[in-house]
This record gives C-alpha cells, sequence and structure tokens, in this order.
C-alpha cells in the first residue's frame, strides 16, 4: 500500500515539512510505501472552473497535477501539511485542492471512473501556525474535513499544533508524535 505526503509548504525543512516526514515514517514503519510531493517545487496552475472535467473526468489544463492526480489515484492515504497564511491554506496547497475538481461530476458525485479507486481512501491533514492557538487554522482543518465528509472517504484526523521560525517543531515532541501516529494510522488496515 501506498502512503502519499502533500506538503503545501513553500518553505522546504519547515515546521510542515518536519511533520510530515514523521508521519510518513510512521507510514513507512507499518509497512507503506510512501512518497512526499512538495507543490511548491510543481506546476499548478488554479482551476478555471471551465467544467470540462465534471463531464469527461480529465483537466483541460496540462500541468504537473496531472501527474499528482495519477498518485492521487494510487494512494490507499494522503496525508497533507500545511502551514497557515493569513487565516488560510498556502496559494499553493489550494490550487492542489481545487483542481480535485476533475474528480467530480457536475452533480458533485465521484466520477464513476474514479470511484472505485477513491471510495474510502483515507486522508488526514497537519496544520503549523505562528500563533499559539491552533484554532488559527480552523478554515484549513474545516475545508479538508468537509471534502472527507461529502465524499465519504475515511477522515484520518487532524494534527494542528504552532511553531514560529523554521525548524522550531524539531523541538516539540508531541507534536512530532502524533504526526508520526497519524502516519502510522494512514497505513494500517
Amino acid at each position: 500500500m501506498k502512503v502519499l505526503g502533500i506538503m503545501g509548504s513553500p518553505r522546504v525543512g519547515g515546521n510542515s515539512d518536519i511533520l510530515l516526514d514523521e508521519a510518513l515514517a510512521g507510514a513507512k514503519v507499518a509497512g507503506a510505501e510512501v512518497e512526499k510531493i512538495i507543490l511548491d517545487k510543481k506546476k499548478i496552475s488554479g482551476c478555471k472552473d471551465c467544467k470540462k472535467c465534471n463531464k469527461m473526468g480529465v483537466c483541460a489544463i496540462k500541468d504537473d497535477m496531472v501527474e499528482i492526480q495519477k498518485k492521487i489515484l494510487e494512494a490507499y492515504a494522503i496525508i497533507h501539511s500545511v502551514p497557515v497564511y493569513f487565516w488560510s491554506m498556502t496559494s499553493q496547497m489550494k490550487a492542489y485542492l481545487d483542481r480535485w475538481c476533475v474528480f467530480f461530476d457536475e452533480e458533485w458525485r465521484w466520477q464513476k471512473v474514479y470511484y472505485p479507486k477513491m471510495r474510502g481512501k483515507r486522508i488526514g491533514l497537519i496544520t503549523v501556525c505562528g500563533d499559539p492557538d491552533v484554532h488559527t487554522a480552523d478554515p484549513i482543518v474545516h475545508s479538508f474535513k468537509s471534502t472527507a465528509e461529502m465524499t465519504k472517504m475515511n477522515w484520518l484526523g487532524t494534527i494542528m499544533t504552532s511553531a514560529s521560525d523554521k525548524g522550531d517543531i524539531a523541538e516539540n515532541e508531541t507534536a512530532k508524535k502524533q504526526a508520526w501516529e497519524l502516519g502510522r494510522k494512514a497505513a494500517t488496515p
């Protein structure tokens, strides 16, 4: 089984990246094959709302998201990690999530071709914010949790934590352990 990690921070080696690595380590120990995608290193355009994908299940935009969509379909579970930017997710993560439209028809049901691979897929989230109040990330959690609930994917939960400077989270043993457990849970049938 494969656990896919989606890193939504442009800061490689930062707090979101460190926690995603912990989660993927937990998944690997549980026997999963793991892969990490750093969205900032990919070319992903925003959704144009052209609705072509709703009819055909194929996005009209030809960029790196086409390959990422294939990896999503192949994955047993997906763990997303993203910092809070201006009380929301980063632009990289937002463009990625908006492009999930390709998986749905005009009635917001799974495309028939994708349904067998997406039904029951596991999805989890890690958020990091500079604010000591971790609930500053609630809008991000709402986006991902609502997506999971609407589509009947298995919601693995959220790790919400605070850290300001790059790498600060490396000292937070609780957050690292929670991320590792999220990864283990993602890979455990």
